[in-house]
């Protein structure tokens, strides 16, 4: 089987593409996501091309393959693994994409914040992204979670402030009924992310970590003009 590994943005899961529109491989000891070159037919049998049977959701076999990469025609398998090699050729696991993100100057793991917020109480589900701020470098994080009767906001905060450091609690809270799956049954973040946290195009309650007093306030339309206009910092 051949792999590649190529430059991939880590918070935004893009693949970036040369003026050409070809793929760029990282170089030895860099990381980059790991793809699989997939048989399309075009190919002999000892390239070292696999197959690729997909899955039963036709757009969430796509949206794994990349096409073009290295030359016309060609199609790799996205496996979303970040990894590295070194120079006598082993591959080293690094991370999952997507699963990490940067703010306030620290990597964030999303899969251990998500972890933490589970245990607070009356927390059923929970998915951590980041996304972006206007005036903020990195990405700041943000929480859909699926709660239960007797959820409390200010608890919620307390445990978490107990829990975690500063930079890896949630900027930003929203209550969601259930969190939707991909075709691979993940919890789609990635939906989640590009939904952002405008309140005046979501209907869900959010909520908004005001800086000076570490409490969670309504994210509503005034806060959120705020926000963009940098009158209120995060």
């Amino acid at each position: 089987m051949r792999i590649a590994l190529v430059r991939t943005g880590q918070e935004d899961a893009v693949v970036w593409r040369d003026a050409s529109g070809r793929c760029r491989r990282v170089p030895t000891g860099a990381s980059g996501e790991a793809i699989c070159e997939i048989d399309t037919g075009e190919h002999q049998a000892d390239t070292g091309a696999g197959q690729f049977e997909g899955y039963s959701d036709r757009e969430a076999s796509e949206q794994k393959i990349l096409r073009d990469v290295f030359r016309p025609g060609d199609a790799w398998y996205r496996s979303g693994d970040l990894m590295r090699q070194d120079e006598l050729g082993y591959f080293y696991f690094v991370d999952r994409l997507g699963d990490t993100f940067r703010w306030k100057g620290e990597n964030v793991s999303t899969s251990e914040v998500a972890t933490t917020l589970q245990g607070c109480g009356h927390v059923a589900q929970a998915v951590v992204y980041g996304v972006q701020v206007p005036g903020h470098e990195g990405r700041a994080g943000m929480a859909a979670m699926v709660v239960a009767a007797g959820f409390s906001l200010s608890a919620f905060q307390q445990q978490l402030a107990a829990a975690l450091p500063t930079y890896a609690q949630p900027v930003f809270i929203r209550l969601v009924p259930e969190l939707e799956l991909t075709g691979t049954f993940k919890l789609n973040k990635q939906h989640l992310s590009a939904e952002g946290y405008d309140p005046t195009q979501l209907s869900d309650p959010m909520f908004i970590l005001e800086p000076a007093t570490r409490r969670y306030l309504p994210l509503d339309a005034e806060r959120y003009r705020a926000l963009l206009a940098g009158t209120l910092r995060v």
